[in-house]
Order: C-alpha cells, then sequence, then structure tokens
C-alpha cells in the first residue's frame, strides 16, 4: 500500500460533523416505526411504603388508551436476573422511593398516554422513609467492596499513631451535594418485539452490554437482542447500563404486541435516572514541618439506596496520590430512601479529590509553603497504595508547566489582600486523576474489491469524537487516507466492546480496531495486496492481549488552575480565567481532546459555583426537579478556558498509545476554584457550591476577623 499521511494526532474534522449538522444523524426516538405506540409511567407519591390497589378504569375510558400496566399484569421479568433491583419495573407492590414506577399507561398517541396516566388512581399504604444523608446515622456500614471493585476500607501502616505524632495537621470536614446528569439527550427508547427477539433503539453509552443485561431481564438469548446506538447525545454514565425506563418500554411493546416509544421529560430525568450521591468526608493530613506527608485519612460517608447496595469510590484517588508512609481510606453508606446513585463522570474521583486538594491546599497554608511545591514535595516513586512502579505519572511536569502558562510566579501567598475596585481577587491551584483502564474489545476489518474498506465494532459515541478517533486509527493501521474508510458502531451485533464509560472507550476499542487492521494488511499480502472478489474479512480479539498487559499503576494526571474574583458588596463570584494541563498518553485527535477537556472543566465550574440537588425531606423528592431550579453553568458563567497537555508516551498502554481523557478534566476544577476563593477572601467555604449566601457568609466572617485583627483599620495594599 502507499505510504499516506499519519492521521493520529492530526486535528481531523469530525466524520459525522456533516450529519449532525444537517439532521441525518438518528438519535433513538427518531428512528422511523410502524404502529408505533407510547408508554408514560405514573409515578409515586410516596417515599416508602406498598402500593394497595391500582384502578385503571379512568384511564382506560379515554380514546386511545391500549392498556394499564402495573405489577398484577405486567410481563413477568426473569427474577434470577443478576440486575439492579431497581430495574425489575412493575415486578411488586413495594415503593421503595418518591417518583418510582407503580404503573404505566400504554396508547396509540403521546398525548393520549400522558393524560391516561394522569388519570389512573393509585392507592398507597404508607411507611415511615429517611432520605436525609447524615455523618451519624447509625445504619452506616462500611461496604466490602466499591465501585472500581476495592475494598471499602483500606489501611497501611499505622495511622492513627502517625496522626498523634505528626507535628502539622489539619483536620477538616468537606461536603458535596447530589449532583444530576443533564444530558442534551434524555433517556428515550423505542422497544420492538418479533416473536422472541428485541431490538431497542436506545440511547446508550453501551450497546453490546446493555444487550447482555436485556437478555438476562427478559430470559432470552443474547443473539436475539439487539441495541441500536447511532448517536447519543450525552450521557455522562447514567447511559452505562439500560435504566427503568428501557425496561419499561420493553415491557410494554410485549404487552400490546407492538412497538412502543417512550422519551422522558427533564423533570422525569431527575426523578427516574440515577445521580451522584452526596458526601460528607473528612480529610486528615498529617505532615512534617517540611511538608512531607507522614498520614492521610479519609472518610467518606455516602448514601446508597435501600434497594440496592451501590458505594463509590469516592476515597480511591486518595490512596495513590501522594506518599506518605501510613494511611486509611474508608467509604461508608447510608441506605436510605432513594433511588439507587450512580455513575456519573469521573465517578467517586471528582467529588473525592474535591476534599483531598481542598485539604492539601489547607496544609500547604498551615506550614506557609506553595500549594505547588508542597504537591511536588509529596510526589510518590511508586504507586503508595500498591507498592507497582506507575507506567507513566506526569503530575509534577503537568503542574510545573502550568504554573509557568499561569503567572504562578507572581502570586502572592497571602490570602485576601489583591482587590480590583470593589472585586477581591484570588488564584487556585488543584491536581487531577483518573485511573486508566483498557477492556477487551473485539473487531472486524473488511477489505472490498472496489478498494474501500469497512471496520465495525460495538462502540458508542456520546458525542466524544469516538467515531472520529477510531476512524484515525483505523486509517492508520490500514494505510490508508480516512476517506476510503466506513466505520460502523452502534449496534450489539457488532461484537463484544465495553461501554464508553471510565474514559476507557478509545484505548479498549482502538486496540481492538488496531489489531483487526493490521491483521487484515497482513491477510491481504497473502494475495499479493489484490482483493478477491468476495472481499477479505479479518476479526480481531484483545481479551488475551488485555491479560497480558504489564502490572504496573495506570493513571493520567493532570493539573487545574483558577482565578475568581468576588464583590466585597454582594458575595457575586466570577471565575476570570481557568487553565488545564493534562498528561494523558497518546491524544488521537488535538480537536476533540481539547473539546473533552474544556466540556469536562465547565462542569467541574459548575460543579463548584451552581449544582445541587435540594433534597425534601418530607416528600422524599428532589425540590428543585428542573432546570429553572437546579442550575448549570450557561455561557456567560464560563470564563477563559484554556488546555494543554504534555506529549506523552505510554508504550505500556497499548498499541495505539491512548489513554481515557473525558472524565480527567472534570477532576480537581472544583477544588482549585475554592482554593481560589480562599485565596481571594481569606475564609474556606468547604461544603459545595459555593453560592452566593455561602460567599456572602464568607464575607461577613472575614469582615468581623478583620475588625479584631491588630492594625485593623490601616489600608490593604491594592492592585489595579
Amino acid at each position: 500500500m502507499t505510504t499516506v499521511e499519519q492521521s493520529i494526532g492530526a486535528p481531523m474534522t469530525r466524520v459525522d460533523g456533516l450529519a449532525k449538522v444537517t439532521g441525518a444523524a438518528r438519535y433513538a426516538y427518531e428512528f422511523p416505526t410502524r404502529d408505533v405506540s407510547y408508554v408514560w409511567p405514573v409515578q409515586a407519591t410516596i417515599a416508602r411504603g406498598r402500593v394497595t390497589e391500582v384502578d385503571p378504569a379512568p384511564a382506560l375510558a379515554l380514546p386511545g388508551v391500549l392498556t394499564v400496566l402495573d405489577h398484577t399484569n405486567a410481563p413477568r421479568l426473569n427474577a434470577e436476573a443478576q440486575a439492579s433491583a431497581d430495574l425489575f419495573v412493575l415486578q411488586s407492590p413495594q415503593v421503595a422511593y418518591h417518583g418510582q414506577m407503580v404503573a404505566a399507561v400504554v396508547a396509540t398517541s403521546l398525548e393520549a398516554a400522558r393524560e391516561g396516566a394522569a388519570a389512573v388512581r393509585v392507592s398507597y399504604e404508607r411507611e415511615p422513609h429517611d432520605v436525609v444523608l447524615r455523618a451519624g446515622d447509625e445504619r452506616l456500614e462500611i461496604p466490602e467492596t466499591v465501585t472500581d471493585g476495592s475494598p471499602g476500607l483500606v489501611e497501611r501502616g499505622d495511622a492513627d499513631a502517625a496522626w498523634a505524632a505528626a507535628p502539622v495537621r489539619v483536620d477538616r470536614t468537606y461536603t458535596t451535594p447530589v449532583e444530576h446528569v443533564s444530558p442534551m439527550e434524555p433517556h428515550a427508547t423505542i422497544a420492538v418485539w418479533d416473536e422472541e427477539r428485541l431490538t431497542l433503539f436506545n440511547s446508550d453509552q453501551g450497546p453490546y452490554m446493555s444487550a447482555q443485561l436485556m437478555s438476562a431481564l427478559f430470559g432470552i438469548e443474547l443473539s436475539a437482542v439487539e441495541i441500536v446506538a447511532e448517536y447519543i447525545g450525552g450521557g455522562f454514565g447514567s447511559k452505562g447500563i439500560p435504566r427503568s425506563p428501557t425496561v419499561l418500554a420493553a415491557l410494554a411493546a410485549r404487552a400490546v404486541g407492538r412497538p412502543v416509544k417512550i422519551a422522558l421529560t427533564r423533570q422525569q430525568m431527575f426523578q427516574l435516572i440515577p445521580y451522584r450521591s452526596a458526601t460528607i468526608q473528612r480529610v486528615r493530613l498529617g505532615a512534617g514541618r517540611d511538608g512531607r506527608l507522614t498520614v492521610i485519612q479519609h472518610e467518606s460517608v455516602q448514601q446508597r439506596s435501600a434497594q440496592v447496595p451501590f458505594a463509590d469510590q469516592t476515597v480511591s484517588s486518595t490512596r495513590m496520590m501522594y506518599a506518605a508512609p501510613h494511611a486509611r481510606t474508608t467509604v461508608k453508606v447510608a441506605p436510605l430512601d432513594v433511588l439507587t446513585p450512580a455513575w456519573f463522570r469521573a465517578p467517586g474521583h471528582t467529588p473525592g479529590m474535591f476534599a483531598l486538594e481542598s485539604a492539601v491546599d489547607e496544609l500547604a497554608e498551615a506550614l506557609g509553603m506553595d500549594p505547588i511545591e508542597l504537591r511536588i514535595r509529596n510526589e510518590p516513586e511508586t504507586d503508595p497504595e500498591s507498592g507497582k512502579p506507575f507506567s507513566s505519572r506526569g503530575l509534577v511536569e503537568c503542574l510545573r508547566t502550568g504554573a509557568a502558562r499561569f503567572g504562578w510566579e507572581h502570586r502572592d501567598p497571602a490570602p485576601g489582600i489583591r482587590r480590583e475596585g470593589r472585586w477581591l481577587i484570588g488564584t487556585g491551584v488543584a491536581a487531577s486523576h483518573h485511573p486508566d483502564y483498557t477492556y477487551p474489545s473485539s473487531a472486524v476489518a473488511r477489505a472490498e474489491p472496489d478498494g474501500t474498506y469497512r471496520v465495525h465494532i460495538g462502540a458508542a459515541d456520546l458525542g466524544t469524537g469516538a467515531r472520529t478517533a477510531l476512524t484515525q486509527v483505523a486509517a492508520d493501521a490500514l494505510g490508508i487516507p480516512p476517506a476510503r474508510l466506513r466505520l460502523e458502531i452502534g449496534r450489539a451485533s457488532l461484537g463484544m466492546a465495553p461501554f464508553a464509560g471510565g474514559s476507557l472507550g478509545t484505548a479498549s476499542w482502538g486496540w481492538a480496531v488496531d489489531k483487526a487492521c493490521r491483521a487484515l494488511r497482513e491477510e491481504l499480502d497473502t494475495y499479493g495486496g489484490v482483493v478477491p472478489d468476495g472481499g477479505v474479512e479479518v476479526r480481531a480479539d484483545t481479551t488475551e492481549d488485555v491479560g497480558r498487559q504489564a502490572d504496573l499503576s495506570r493513571h493520567t494526571f493532570g493539573a487545574q488552575f483558577a482565578q475568581v474574583r468576588v464583590d466585597i458588596d454582594t458575595g457575586e463570584i466570577r471565575v476570570d480565567r481557568m487553565l488545564g494541563v493534562f498528561a494523558a498518553g497518546r491524544i488521537v485527535n488535538p480537536h476533540t481532546a481539547r473539546s473533552q477537556f474544556l466540556g469536562a472543566m465547565t462542569m467541574g465550574l459548575s460543579m463548584a459555583l451552581l449544582e445541587i440537588g435540594e433534597v425534601d425531606p418530607v416528600f422524599g423528592d428532589f425540590a428543585n426537579h428542573d432546570f429553572a431550579g437546579y442550575h448549570i453553568a450557561a455561557h456567560a458563567d464560563v470564563p477563559k478556558l484554556d488546555v494543554m497537555w504534555l506529549e506523552e508516551r505510554d508504550e505500556t498502554a497499548n498499541p495505539v498509545g491512548a489513554k481515557g481523557i473525558g472524565e480527567l478534566g472534570i477532576v480537581g476544577a472544583a477544588a482549585a476554584i475554592a482554593n481560589a476563593f480562599h485565596h481571594a477572601t481569606g475564609e474556606r467555604v468547604r461544603d459545595l457550591p459555593i453560592r452566593l449566601e455561602r460567599s456572602r457568609e464568607a464575607l461577613r466572617t472575614a469582615r468581623a476577623a478583620e475588625r479584631h485583627r491588630p492594625g485593623a483599620g490601616e489600608p490593604k495594599p491594592r492592585v489595579g
């Protein structure tokens, strides 16, 4: 084959861009379907108890209503399936949380289904409920494992003795609230049964893995389930597996014998789709006066549902971030009468690193040491938790490169003294971290007689640019221009592949694509480079390759910098600028990578200043269950964002050299902003988000402290 210009590393325009801007791209709800009907859920108005009666008569009397489903007449799911309890939709009269589906109306139009659902009468037997997370809850338990498979309690050395002996100590508690996923495309499904074959057009992060789950739930062969997810409008973890609306659509379609559609409203998204758990985190850092950590203790209290024993890996980053001979990390979960929390972008690591990186900043202040220098001084040579060598670790270079680019050397370390008119100005820094995961995958590469190539793999593109990146990987492996390649993704039937989550997609899928394409080139050599009339096809599987990876500690790292201003009179907070510097392996496409980092940093800003799910303890629901009350960052909130990455080549990662980047950019962003707020005002806010009322309270505290400080009344230095 003729040598062509390398695709990997080039800022290639998205291959699906034209389809998206012209409307040709089809999302789950848009696939043309004949004789389609619609299902609308009836949701519980109590937080805990049981359904005693469902009266369908008023709904059935309405034009267009086909049936009303509840726990007495819905098709049965496979009770032996290994699936989350909240996926067993309409299988029991028990109510585990407010908003749970307790019935559903299927009708010939969306309007009729919605009207019918409003007409269904449901009676309940109420039971006392508890939906409030408390640090002192007597039911708190340490789970055997958390979501990354590590134990809920991990210790090394003697953490208590080391704490007692530490010359300098920081002991602080930080809280993060419930956060809701808010993808542009809500959860949506079209379910179609053809005898015992189920097809789901689903907004789905992992078609193959979702097919496995649905086959288990409905007790049918895996080969009888097709998941179609050609285009997805975001997911952030919430679409990693099918959720209850998808199961409801499949149940309804089976019940009425015709295709069924469902698309959640934004309010239903807040009630039926899992969220990030609130956390109450206590971090204790002990160090010598030289700044070297001797002990790290990190405890996270978080919630799970009474139904499902979910526990996020909130303290996992802490175990390997900094060198300390003694450490203890603990996760405690409280079973509450709530919807099960689940994965949300960089699950666990995002709230966990907010607490750790805020505490490191507080330790730097206690030591009178620059916070970047403190982090560098505690850089480990090997993974402090496992003792394994790092496959790569670019944190120190990220910190130093970022400091130079951000202008950190001009920073006065004293907090609360920089003014521009009525604005207090401050800067902050925090580290980013995310594990580097790679899962087995399979891919097929095919050469056609007309000189074109086809590659297919059961991957999913959430809008991250996966289609484009995999096209680049395949083109380079085949030695052809991307224009001669057709990539097919987004279907379970395209083969085994992990979901688009955990920042593992491009690395996992890319390995399989690269292997299949290189094998195809070798196969074509046996034909003298001439493609026979029937074409040539090669399948590759990376299960054994992944199993042979060197036993190393694999991660990605970064450094986040932020400058904020706080209005001395109103407490208004504005972020002036942010910089993210990242070390995450080989960057396949600079265009899409930059987009990923910018989006993640924006989510971190939104977490720091705006996002909070306000729990209503009386009804067991969230008081702010739409965008009028649940605020996320808008264009006016986003400052000048600057992103760069290091030229990091980790030859042990995979043949492509790619690592995950999607979630790395959110981790540390909130801590950098919170640390900058402290530097601006001199007051520390340890509870996210730092909303206006918390900012004003911090300013009142600062003024009170100033009045009682020796020399009060003397003019402060001003800048600008």
